[in-house]
């Protein structure tokens, strides 16, 4: 009897957009060294990052903030919201030059699964390639604390009765488990703080996303500060 070949997994696939020809050039080249990793496509602006996301269908984006056209928000948000994205959604990593760009809070809103410097070493961006393409999101605790800094300077949130409502419909542990996303605690960290497995707080998180209609635990992040369900030092 001959042996059961496993099928191959299929590579994760990317999709560079930047306006910068050299910096797609030096994403690619790190990319490409990868057996795991390939990349689909290359886009100078945000309406060909849209375009090509729509016809290659990757599986991570990395994007740019800056660019001419669109920008990266506005690319990563149609991204996100395409009808198409709701049977297949690519997880966008935001990059930028300035760590606390202006722009990756809004990013992180339109969808964004985290951001990444643009000088990070080649070994970290595809490591963040791999996390956010397994459905992780990549939002380490100090990116929390410059966001939850963010939220200190802002006007009390607005009511937002019907998420609001939502919120009051998560479990006591579910609510647990959103605190602690909220401080930037790993599904690893929440299961000792619980002391629980890591498997049980992944089922948490996954039916809390899905009662707030949410892609992944970066927005989770936003949105508990967003209603004041967590408050900045609590």
């Amino acid at each position: 009897m001959s042996d059961v070949v496993e099928p191959q997994p299929q590579p994760v696939r990317v999709l560079i957009a930047d306006d910068q020809t050299l910096v797609r050039a030096g994403f690619r080249m790190v990319v490409e060294a990868r057996d795991d990793l390939r990349v689909v496509g290359e886009a100078a602006d945000g309406a060909q990052a849209v375009a090509l996301a729509a016809q290659h269908r990757p599986d991570v984006v990395l994007m740019d903030v800056r660019m001419p056209v669109m920008d990266g928000i506005e690319a990563t948000r149609r991204i996100i919201g395409a009808p198409a994205a709701e049977q297949h959604r690519p997880h966008v990593l935001i990059l930028t030059t300035f760590d606390l760009d202006q722009y990756v809070y809004e990013a992180l809103r339109a969808g964004a699964s985290g951001f990444l410097l643009k000088d990070t070493p080649p070994q970290d961006l595809v490591a963040a390639i791999r996390t956010v393409a397994a459905g992780e999101a990549l939002l380490a605790p100090s990116v929390t604390r410059r966001l939850i800094e963010r939220f200190v300077g802002l006007p009390a949130p607005r009511p937002a009765p019907a998420r609001n409502e939502v919120l009051a419909d998560l479990t006591p542990r579910e609510a647990d488990v959103l605190r602690l996303i909220a401080r930037g605690l790993s599904n690893r960290e929440i299961a000792e703080q619980l002391v629980v497995s890591t498997t049980t707080v992944k089922s948490h998180v996954a039916r809390l996303l899905m009662k707030l209609g949410l892609h992944d635990r970066t927005q989770a992040v936003v949105l508990a500060y967003e209603t004041g369900f967590v408050t900045p030092g609590a």
